[in-house]
């Protein structure tokens, strides 16, 4: 069964409560209880955290124990070098994932470090982002198995 580890940066862990009309009413526990429930072919794994060392040592640790990372690196997608030289530094593919769209916020939400060196970004799209983030790592973890047979 594919792993896929949800990595959630800082302030996340505040979803249901924290502007509710920019990041929604559902916290992130009943997220991933509807994705488990919607994608039980994957086994989801998330971890959260307001510190920027425990993100990448979450992204380093992914290697060998995770088929993909769908990463939401909160402010530390514009600010971190750290968290952007992680995910170049691993093969495991991660796809960045943002509730809102960065892009109709403030200027400098709009240059995300961490993006280069992903899959793909998906902004703007609540918290569906996670889930099409999860499909598309499930289908590049399909066609991999598909090429080593």
């Amino acid at each position: 069964m594919p792993r896929i580890l949800i990595l959630n940066g800082p302030n996340l862990n505040l979803l249901g409560t924290r502007e509710r009309a920019l990041y929604g009413e559902h916290t992130m526990e009943e997220h991933l209880e509807d994705w488990r429930q919607a994608i039980p072919e994957v086994e989801l794994h998330h971890l959260q955290s307001n510190l920027e060392g425990e993100l990448v040592e979450a992204l380093q640790q992914a290697e060998g124990q995770y088929d993909g990372v769908v990463l939401n690196a909160g402010g530390y997608t514009h600010t971190s070098v750290a968290v952007r030289d992680a995910i170049a530094a691993i093969k495991v593919p991660v796809v960045e994932v943002h509730i809102t769209n960065l892009l109709a916020r403030e200027p400098f939400r709009h240059v995300s470090l961490t993006g280069s060196v992903c899959k793909g970004s998906i902004m703007g799209l609540g918290a569906d982002g996670y889930r099409l983030a999860i499909l598309h790592l499930l289908a590049l973890a399909g066609s991999k198995a598909s090429e080593s047979n």
